[in-house]
């Protein structure tokens, strides 16, 4: 047994060292393909903007140039995280027996319009729970609706009355996560531990097994882990495809801000989410209207003031990218929305709000920043080489993780070869795709930034009809 794990040690370092050098070369291509590399002697150099376009246009061209450097700070620890920590963890073990541990509640937050989802799903995560041998644990189901879910040991199911509102008049899931807490309701304790689970989140033997020694631990307060979004059906390969750049960063920036800083500095999810009773207590949901919109993104920054400490979990979940293209547009407008309302919060001060101002900065220039792809062509100006490798620095490493996010969402072992390769290649050439609906979010978003919603994302393939609340 030590030598197979010796094997396997050496075997996952082969594999991050392969990644790392991937990385590189792709970054060096889009470099080299962005004219990071080009010296003085190259023709665009020697062209003088004002005499060509004129005052407005160079002074135009060139703010456009430096737009994309807004997201620098996210793309470096996008890249420090791919490089430092191993992209091919071993799996994980028990640390403990699993019979000992603190008590965990796994809370799913639903509005209640796919019972049969919320069940199968409820079902799976508990046989999965009993599978690893944890004892001390629960699964809650909190819903706006009754579903009528059938009685099951460990289950306890919540159904938020119309009636209940929150002191600073919380909405949406803050408002149902909130209700949770209240001391009528709450029957946790504050050693206690909760992990929050979308409807559709499907827990892995590995992420309970993380879960279980994260709260052994107890070292931070608050912690969350990867989720992909390709082990299931796949409804839509579009979206599939362009939700793999969130796998990317999840093995990227989340990481490496959990492990070296312990804190959310560009934010978190909202699901995987595993934080202790009386933490959460003391930061609650209860924020206002405005806070619900991204109500994770609040959380966290409310924690990151209050000066909780944050941690990676090993392990995985499972999701599903949105079904339609027009859900997934309306999934990143209302994130946009939401953060948005974050960084213009006055109760929380500026410096624990710089990464997650630099991330709406960048959305905001998002549809500007894109338009440096013709321009570049079409009406190129003299650059610093230093810039141009800087800009084609952050294209490359969000290219990057598309491809890695394909390479970690897919099983190679199900796939073959063939298929495994042309479907990380198909995340590649699904970027252009990927920027298209991003932008169409970030131009929805500025255009109705006064209108405040959250729509529901349809995550149950038999139910394909569209809520908008």
């Amino acid at each position: 047994m030590p030598f197979q794990i010796k094997v396997a040690s050496i075997q996952q370092k082969v594999q991050h060292l392969l990644v790392f050098t991937a990385m590189c070369i792709f970054i060096g291509l889009v470099i080299y393909v962005t004219g990071g590399f080009q010296d003085e002697s190259d023709p665009n150099q020697q062209i003088n903007p004002i005499e060509t376009y004129g005052w407005c246009l160079t002074i135009l061209f060139y703010v456009l140039r430096a737009l994309p450097c807004l997201s620098l700070p996210f793309t470096l620890s996008n890249f420090l995280g791919l490089t430092f920590f191993n992209t091919f963890p071993s799996k994980p073990h028990l640390k403990s027996s699993p019979l000992l541990g603190p008590f965990i509640c796994f809370r799913v937050v639903t509005r209640g319009d796919y019972p049969l989802l919320v069940r199968e799903n409820v079902e799976q995560n508990l046989s999965t729970c009993i599978k690893v041998g944890l004892d001390n644990f629960m699964i809650e189901v909190v819903t706006d609706k009754p579903i009528h879910l059938q009685d099951m040991p460990r289950l306890r199911t919540l159904v938020v009355p119309y009636s209940y509102s929150t002191r600073a008049g919380s909405l949406y899931k803050a408002r149902a996560l909130q209700y949770c807490l209240e001391s009528d309701i709450n029957i946790l304790s504050d050693e206690d531990w909760i992990v929050h689970l979308d409807e559709e989140t499907v827990l892995t033997e590995d992420s309970v097994i993380g879960i279980f020694n994260f709260v052994a631990d107890g070292n931070v307060e608050f912690g969350q882990g990867v989720i992909t979004y390709a082990k299931d059906k796949i409804v839509n390969w579009c979206t599939t495809l362009s939700d793999c750049v969130r796998v990317g960063i999840d093995f990227g920036s989340l990481q490496f801000t959990f492990r070296t800083f312990k804190k959310p500095i560009f934010s978190w999810k909202g699901s995987f989410v595993v934080a202790n009773v009386g933490a959460e207590k003391k930061v609650s949901f209860d924020h206002g209207p405005e806070a619900s919109i991204a109500e994770d993104c609040y959380f966290a920054m409310v924690a990151f003031r209050e000066g909780y400490k944050f941690g990676f979990v090993e392990g995985e979940m499972y999701e599903k990218s949105t079904f339609t293209v027009i859900d997934f547009v309306r999934q990143r407008k209302r994130w946009m929305q939401g953060i948005y309302a974050t960084v213009c919060s006055s109760s929380i001060p500026f410096k624990y709000k710089i990464g997650i101002c630099c991330m709406v900065i960048s959305w905001i220039c998002m549809p500007l920043t894109t338009l440096n792809v013709p321009l570049t062509l079409f009406f190129p100006v003299p650059l610093l080489p230093h810039f141009n490798f800087i800009c084609g620095f952050i294209a490359g490493m969000m290219g990057f993780l598309s491809i890695f996010g394909a390479a970690k969402s897919f099983s190679w072992q199900k796939l073959g070869t063939a298929r495994y390769i042309s479907v990380c290649l198909a995340a590649c050439i699904n970027i252009p795709i990927m920027l298209l609906l991003e932008n169409a979010a970030t131009i929805w978003w500025i255009l109705s930034k006064k209108q405040i919603s959250f729509h529901v994302v349809n995550k149950d393939s038999r139910n394909p009809h569209i809520i908008l609340t």
